[in-house]
């Protein structure tokens, strides 16, 4: 039976890709306050604002490529069970060949209708204002934004549950709920590091087996998985 890897990824794998991360300029998102285009006032104050915002996100999925940390990832399910679980909109992991993967803040190539949030399609092209699902509610990005639940959360924590290994990369561990997924991952299953500037919050501080890989994700996860294949082949 293949061993299972939990696999939580944030901003830092996709940025080696090219896509900026509002983290990185001060609280500005590709020079937009954040909160202006993502959240449901921001919404609500300027729509077309940001639908043009994630429109432009979306074309620039067309621009970029999986990196070697995301094929590293994917790699990885030929000898093991993983579960990727992203906070990252984009659909790297997928091209990557990535088959298992929670979406925790939504997915930039899915709109949902604004009147039924169950109401999710695929969408590749832009989201313009008059886009309106069958029962006629305006269509809005798929995206969990500031201030909003976090419908996949119970999932990821259902999957770590019973992890035998847990990999971090990119991600500054601060984003909660996100960050406090690994407190539910069994106390003994190792936990590998992977960021430029690892981020030890309150979860991680209590895990027993922490190993830290500090540097760029293209580069340090190759050796996380050297690591947990010598622990566990």
């Amino acid at each position: 039976m293949k061993s299972k890897i939990c696999v939580l990824t944030g901003a830092g794998v996709s940025a080696e890709s090219g896509i900026r991360t509002f983290r990185d300029a001060d609280g500005l998102w590709e020079g937009h306050d954040v909160m202006e285009v993502a959240s449901p006032e921001g919404w609500h104050k300027n729509k077309e604002l940001v639908l043009d915002f994630y429109n432009q996100r979306r074309a620039q999925l067309h621009t970029v490529q999986p990196n070697q940390a995301h094929l590293e990832i994917a790699a990885l399910e030929s000898t093991h069970n993983v579960v990727v679980i992203t906070q990252n909109v984009d659909d790297l992991h997928e091209r990557a060949g990535s088959s298992h993967i929670i979406h925790l803040h939504g997915e930039l190539r899915k709109a949902r209708s604004i009147g039924n949030p169950r109401h999710v399609v695929d969408w590749l092209g832009d989201i313009q204002l008059g886009d309106t699902c069958p029962d006629g509610h305006q269509m809005r990005p798929h995206i969990v934004w500031f201030g909003e639940a976090v419908p996949m959360l119970e999932r990821a924590i259902m999957e770590i549950q019973d992890a035998n290994h847990v990999i971090i990369v990119g991600t500054s561990m601060q984003v909660y709920p996100a960050a406090s997924l690994t407190a539910y991952a069994p106390a003994d299953s190792p936990i590998y590091y992977v960021d430029p500037r690892p981020h030890i919050n309150h979860e991680l501080s209590r895990a027993r087996g922490l190993k830290i890989f500090k540097g760029p994700a293209t580069v340090e996860t190759k050796r996380a998985i050297e690591s947990l294949r010598s622990y566990h082949p």
